[in-house]
């Protein structure tokens, strides 16, 4: 059995305030997949400067934050902050710039050839999809170019302009969250759920990280490190996954041997392309244990 894919798995990202030293310090020690330093939302307009030169300060004394992508999310490039952001990131290693409220595949195209003014590196990009605008431009955003990598719901901005309740379904929600992984999908991008806000109720949490994976979400954007173990593991494969995964590798290439295209498990036809399925969940299981992590969090044995 062999299987070719490598699969960067984004289970959790972190918003990390920049404003704040203690937070981006205690970035280091958890275990989130991406940590996405903010210099957007989560900081106050007399405190943008703050955070740019501590993040300068950080990355520079030390650019490791072991097995985290780290990710910075600068202000709208149209906003008076957002040229600064960029200027201030332009020498540090750093493996993607994230750009707030994307609404149409002009602006992204914009946006990058203005990034691509202060770096030559072709860093790759990450989006918040979070207004009706966007929601209804995301599969020209989605194929406007090869630099976007993951695109990030902001769900409390979306349902603000929505004008609606936000429940425990997310019920009006739901034809949003769906457009936006068809686009994602249709061009091969990584797509994130938005972060759950209720930090006391640990039954609603997991409720919301698993209606996420269950519609498909590759992962989930956390706001507080307290929610990272109930949505790590929402989003890591179980055993039970990868017996499934490994019995269809295993019965489709027998299935080839014998001259067949399709396999039999279970009395349940099993076809070509739920390969990549198996596949994709065996590199995540893997990632996710070479890391020091399993499907209950301990470790790996």
């Amino acid at each position: 059995m062999e299987t070719t894919m490598n699969y960067r798995p984004r289970r959790t990202m972190l918003y990390v305030p920049t404003h704040v030293e203690r937070y981006m310090d205690k970035a280091r020690t958890l275990d989130a997949d991406s940590i996405v330093f903010d210099f957007q939302e989560s900081v106050p307009p007399g405190q943008k400067a703050v955070g740019r030169e501590l993040l300068r300060k950080k990355l520079l004394e030390s650019d490791d934050y072991q097995h985290s992508e780290v990710v910075v999310r600068v202000n709208s490039l149209d906003s008076e902050w957002g040229e600064d952001d960029v200027k201030a990131i332009a020498d540090l290693k750093i493996d993607a710039i994230m750009l707030p409220r994307i609404e149409s595949a002009q602006q992204l195209k914009d946006a990058i050839k203005k990034i691509d003014q202060h770096r030559d590196d072709q860093i790759d990009i990450m989006i918040n999809i979070e207004s009706p605008l966007g929601v209804l431009h995301a599969e020209e955003i989605c194929a406007a170019s090869e630099r976007l990598v993951a695109v990030v719901m902001g769900t409390t901005d979306l349902s603000n302009d929505l004008k609606i309740n936000q429940t425990k379904d997310r019920l009006g929600l739901l034809t949003s969250l769906s457009l936006v992984i068809l686009a994602a999908r249709g061009y091969k991008k990584c797509v994130i759920d938005g972060p759950h806000f209720d930090l006391k109720s640990v039954e609603a949490c997991e409720f919301s990280c698993r209606q996420a994976r269950d519609l498909g979400f590759d992962g989930k954007a956390v706001v507080h490190p307290i929610q990272l173990d109930y949505t790590n593991d929402a989003f890591t494969p179980k055993q039970v996954d990868i017996a499934r995964a490994k019995a269809i590798i295993e019965a489709i290439e027998k299935a080839n041997k014998e001259g067949r295209n399709v396999a039999v498990i279970d009395d349940r036809l099993i076809e070509p392309s739920l390969r990549e399925w198996a596949e994709r969940v065996i590199s995540l299981y893997n990632t996710v244990k070479a890391i020091g992590q399993n499907e209950l969090l301990g470790v790996v044995r």
